[in-house]
């Protein structure tokens, strides 16, 4: 095959042979290219098939969108149920503070406590050392802030009723070991402290206590709270119980028909210790009562004339 070709400045021609087999080659060259340039779009139109139809998303990918949709949707009603559920728990907690306000208030007036140590009615102060600026800073959702203020107001509560349940259990634990009182529920004083003579032999001597005479059987009472250190027999005391008050303080009721404590007993004020009788040394049905600090004898007169407090 031959190719002429025309020199367009000059006219002259030039004639380029071309074999037979250069010819095939290119040829089938160029058939290569055009057949894989079929295959190759067919093939993606085959697989943008897969994913579109005539009209419109495929139906598998529409299913994974509304799929993921759903799951979107029930994540947000889930959230919303449980932000509710919490708004309710909160408004509780809230209702509760306000009980535990008003019962501290009412705690302060009935123990006469300073309102200025316990002030119920006020928020917790609060303050810090200052940082950075937050004015790009992650803020805090409205409901966890809420949150955290209404767990620190609880916390705050909490403490202050705990100082609070402490004084007022020293307090009472004061009024209950201050001696105060007499000894008996019913009868009389028979003989006081000190000189006196004794009834036995006549002679001045020392009374160390004070006697109250009554009915044979009566209760005896313990004059203040304490831990039972005697109940027993005792040389001239007769059928005996002692009482530690703490603080080296003791109380002793002598000359019991019977003791109804034992030893290592816990006594409240008030508590029946004993029965009035007559052991020991002793003339008739009494109690003899002592008031002992550190070993030396009180006169229990003192204890005996003051008011209890509380």
């Amino acid at each position: 095959m031959n190719i002429i070709r025309i020199d367009p400045k000059t006219g002259h021609t030039t004639t380029i042979h071309l074999r037979s087999s250069f010819i095939a080659i290119v040829m089938a060259f160029i058939l290569t290219v055009v057949f894989a340039s079929g295959i190759l779009i067919g093939g993606w139109d085959t697989r943008a098939n897969d994913w579109f139809v005539s009209d419109g998303i495929n139906p598998s990918l529409r299913a994974d969108i509304k799929r993921q949709k759903d799951d979107v949707n029930s994540a947000k009603q889930l959230a919303e149920e449980q932000l509710a559920a919490l708004s309710v728990k909160m408004a509780e907690v809230q209702a509760r503070v306000l009980r535990l306000d008003a019962l501290g208030e009412r705690l302060i007036k009935v123990a006469k406590l300073r309102g200025g140590e316990f002030d119920f009615s006020q928020a917790p102060a609060m303050g810090g050392v200052g940082g950075e600026s937050t004015e790009f800073a992650y803020q805090k959702p409205d409901y966890l802030v809420a949150l955290e203020q209404l767990s620190y107001d609880v916390d705050y509560r909490a403490e202050q009723l705990d100082v609070m349940e402490s004084l007022l259990a020293n307090r009472q634990l004061q009024n209950d070991v201050y001696l105060a009182g007499r000894p008996i529920k019913w009868g009389w004083m028979s003989s006081r402290f000190g000189r006196r003579n004794d009834p036995f032999t006549g002679r001045l001597a020392w009374h160390k206590g004070v006697d109250f005479a009554g009915k044979e059987g009566s209760d005896i009472v313990s004059v203040g709270s304490g831990v039972v250190t005697w109940s027993g027999d005792r040389y001239g005391y007769g059928l005996m119980v002692e009482i530690s008050h703490g603080g080296g303080v003791v109380t002793r009721y002598a000359h019991a028909k019977e003791v109804l404590v034992k030893l290592g007993d816990i006594v409240k004020k008030g508590h029946t210790v004993a029965l009035m009788g007559s052991t020991g040394r002793s003339t008739g049905p009494h109690v003899h009562f002592e008031v002992r600090k550190n070993g030396k004898a009180l006169d229990p007169i003192r204890y005996v004339n003051r008011r209890s407090k509380g």
